[in-house]
């Protein structure tokens, strides 16, 4: 059973990160990311956000590392394991801008990039930097057809509703032939974007229930990702109760299992890596 890790340190949300986590930084970082690849596990993420205001940071936390720099750095630590944005928001960049900054981090990785991206959903911070807020669905859907247009190409070109744009030399650029855009969202509608621009859907903030229906509604092709949350894991001290996890979210229609895990340290959640590789080894 294929499971990547929802990292810790680099983004804390209140009520799910742990406490140890608040003092932690990138050497600890990288040992987790260490740990992750040379057990097997498919990916590892950090999320972005620019600047969060101070009464939404005590529902959404105040804590997230900046993607670029964060895979970047773990790149160097790790070689096999996949570096995902979980996600970058399309409104907040040029689409050439994401195909510069992370078909460069592509390339620096030997091909591990995995672009997850979304519409967004916070207003202040689109004002903050700029961005335009009304009509961000549409904008996204054209950004999305631009990057597949244009990510793993030296000489991108594309004509769109909101982006236009020809004869400009992107190099560095992606070394994947294509590299996987996985698409955030809670909305049928984001499954339905997914399936059109995307590779595969990581929802978020649905029971399993509704994940499951929504995934009867939309027809997906061959080879799509849904990328589908276990919640919080503790498969040294209840390995049946995660063994289960595991199960459930296969059978509600996930293809990977993106983990989270219940830690006292650094080094009890490497710990924690081991005895979740062995059980999901079990399932396969």
């Amino acid at each position: 059973m294929r499971v990547g890790i929802a990292s810790p340190v680099v983004t804390q949300v209140p009520g799910v990160h742990s406490e140890w986590e608040r003092t932690a930084g990138i050497e600890e970082l990288g040992r987790i990311a260490e740990t992750a690849d040379r057990l097997g596990f498919h990916h590892l993420t950090c999320s972005e956000h620019v600047g969060i205001p101070r009464e939404v940071a005590e529902q959404r936390g105040a804590t997230y590392w900046d993607p670029l720099a964060t895979l970047g750095y773990l790149a160097a630590r790790t070689t096999r394991i996949r570096l995902a944005t979980q996600v970058l928001v399309l409104g907040y960049h040029h689409p050439l801008e994401i195909a510069k900054r992370y078909g460069t981090l592509d390339r620096v990785s030997g091909g591990r990039l995995v672009l997850g991206l979304g519409v967004g959903s916070l207003e202040e911070e689109f004002a903050l930097i700029g961005a335009q807020f009304e009509g961000r669905g549409a904008r996204a859907d054209d950004a999305l057809a631009a990057l597949r247009a244009s990510l793993s190409q030296r000489e991108p070109e594309y004509h769109g509703e909101h982006y236009d744009y020809a004869g400009f030399v992107v190099e560095p650029h992606a070394v994947q032939a294509r590299v996987p855009m996985w698409i955030g969202g809670r909305t049928l509608r984001s499954l339905r974007r997914a399936a059109k621009h995307g590779d595969g859907w990581v929802p978020f903030g649905l029971d399993l229930a509704q994940l499951r229906e929504m995934l009867t509604k939309v027809e997906l092709p061959a080879g799509f990702e849904v990328v589908l949350s276990s919640g919080a894991l503790d498969p040294m001290e209840k390995p049946t109760a995660a063994e289960a996890a595991l199960v459930q979210v296969r059978e509600a229609g996930a293809t990977l299992v993106g983990a989270q895990l219940r830690a006292r340290s650094a080094d009890h959640y490497c710990e924690q890596l081991e005895a979740l590789a062995g059980i999901a080894a079990g399932l396969d």
